[in-house]
């Protein structure tokens, strides 16, 4: 029973790999990107002062530091932030 599961399993991922080759060789030959893959529109992102993680301005906690936005990923950054600049 294991060894059915796990030969399913790794069907599963030949496939997987198979599909993913077959759909690179078809974007290379049609000279077009698969729109599955291809955003429509990119975004600006900004940087977490404190953790260095990049976050989608409308998403991310902002905060007002003298004349500039200060933006974080979560509460805990904030607080982080604000505990070391008072």
């Amino acid at each position: 029973m294991v060894r059915l599961v796990l030969l399913l399993v790794l069907i599963i991922f030949v496939a997987r790999a198979f599909w993913r080759l077959v759909d690179g060789v078809v974007e290379g030959v049609t000279g077009r990107p698969s729109t599955s893959r291809t955003p429509i529109q990119g975004v600006q992102m900004v940087r977490d002062p404190v953790c260095g993680t990049f976050v989608v301005p409308s998403r991310a906690l902002v905060i007002n530091d003298g004349r500039r936005q200060v933006f974080f990923c979560s509460v805990a950054c904030r607080d982080k932030y604000r505990a070391r600049t008072a």
